[in-house]
């Protein structure tokens, strides 16, 4: 049996920037090895395969693997998917879409299509888990771990901590932007600090401009990505993290966050927190992405 694909970029509105990404459409029937299998074979940070819902309500199973492992949620598949999915159906004669339900190990991930001039221009995903913080990190293992000095690891808001909203990264604000084009990852010192705190990625970031605007990279060499061009999931994550931490009680905040540029792939997310009686009750993400290849797959032995 063939199975259509298709490939996106997700996280920008132009060819060969963001975050690329590859969709199994009719995954129906493969085993979990052969989803790695696949997933091995496009080498991309991720590949998502799309399963009927186990629920009516709900548009499909999505499962999400990167080149290494099945992971329970990230960012830039579920835009990514929601775009390109979106777009098949209506292509095929279904009515206009608002708003995707996909069933995610991570549990529910709502998203809400956004249009302009009556075609599909972005999605904005709702995180499927509340902020959890975890474990904290020295700037002494971090800055071993990026290559630059603990100076310039900045503390004065949070320590080296890890947040997750559905997929755990070691968050870690620089100093400097200048800091932050510097960092390269060792993958040995990854092997030795970050397991021992139950993630094995680094999201570092810079403030930059307007408040809720961040510069960032994401490098994550365990899980064969030295570094990531745009990382949904780490990015809600250090929203939420930033906006819990933040004095105000109450109220939405918007949220900028550029990466990929030091490695040429130019992404922008964005994002919404909302946060009520001190604690933030939700996290949005929110992206374009643009459609590069399509084709078959199989058949798979």
């Amino acid at each position: 049996m063939q199975r259509r694909f298709m490939t996106a970029d997700v996280f920008t509105d132009r060819p060969f920037g963001g975050n690329p990404l590859a969709i199994v459409l009719d995954a129906e029937g493969l085993s979990t090895a052969q989803m790695q299998s696949v997933a091995r074979e496009f080498n991309y940070s991720e590949t998502t395969f799309v399963l009927p819902p186990r629920a009516e309500a709900h548009t499909a199973q999505v499962r999400i693997f990167t080149a290494t492992k099945e992971v329970p949620f990230a960012g830039h598949p579920n835009i990514g998917t929601a775009i390109m999915l979106a777009q098949v159906l209506e292509q095929s004669g279904h009515a206009p879409l608002e708003r995707l339900v996909f069933e995610e190990a991570a549990g529910l991930v709502p998203i809400r299509l956004q249009r302009e001039h009556g075609r599909i221009a972005s999605a904005e995903l709702t995180a499927p888990e509340p902020l959890s913080v975890g474990a904290s990190a020295s700037r002494e293992d971090v800055a071993a771990c990026l290559s630059i000095a603990p100076a310039e690891i900045r503390e004065s808001v949070h320590p080296p901590q890890v947040a997750s909203i559905g997929l755990p990264f070691l968050v870690v604000e620089l100093a400097t932007r200048e800091a932050l084009a510097r960092c390269k990852p060792v993958t040995a010192e990854h092997a030795r600090v970050l397991p021992p705190l139950g993630t094995d990625a680094i999201f570092a970031y810079v403030r930059s401009g307007e408040a809720g605007d961040l510069q960032a990279r994401m490098f994550s060499p365990l899980d064969a990505c030295t570094e990531d061009p745009a990382t949904g999931s780490a990015s809600g994550a250090t929203m939420a993290l930033l906006a819990t931490l933040h004095a105000g009680r109450d109220g939405e905040q918007s949220w900028r966050i550029g990466q990929g540029v030091d490695m040429g792939r130019p992404s922008l997310i964005l994002g919404r927190t909302e946060k009520r009686d001190g604690v933030v009750i939700a996290v949005h993400v929110a992206g374009c992405a643009i459609r590069i290849m399509e084709g078959t797959l199989g058949p798979l032995a």
